[in-house]
């Protein structure tokens, strides 16, 4: 078993700041449509799926607002359950929205959810 064994006798502290992960935040960001209170997150990085996401939710309807590393979500007042197929189509985590929607409201449109073909999977 590796270790690291640090000599000094001096305690340590310090302070790391962790960035966002795409696998965590297009989950997040898909669980604000659960609410209707506005939801602040932080870290959130600046990737393409991100910016897909962010598109589903205000074509949903939602306040999206992004102030440096801050991003805050409203959707207390949505104008559509339904996600256009282009924006379904661009990543496969889109269908993410489909269960905080028919969770909320009972019902959702969505087409089949798109991305990278990475090839057959078992």
């Amino acid at each position: 078993m590796e270790r690291i064994v640090i000599a000094g006798g001096r305690p340590l502290n310090g302070k790391v700041r962790i960035g966002g992960a795409k696998n965590a935040a297009l989950p997040i960001l898909g669980a604000t449509l659960l609410t209707e209170a506005p939801c602040l997150i932080r870290e959130i990085p600046n990737l393409t799926d991100v910016g897909v996401m962010r598109n589903i939710l205000k074509t949903l309807g939602a306040k999206v607002e992004v102030v440096g590393d801050l991003t805050t979500v409203e959707a207390a007042t949505l104008t559509s359950l339904t996600v256009p197929e282009h924006l379904m189509r661009e990543m496969r985590s889109s269908i993410i929205v489909m269960g905080a929607l028919l969770t909320r409201f009972g019902t959702v449109k969505v087409s089949q959810p798109g991305g990278c073909d990475i090839g057959s999977r078992p």
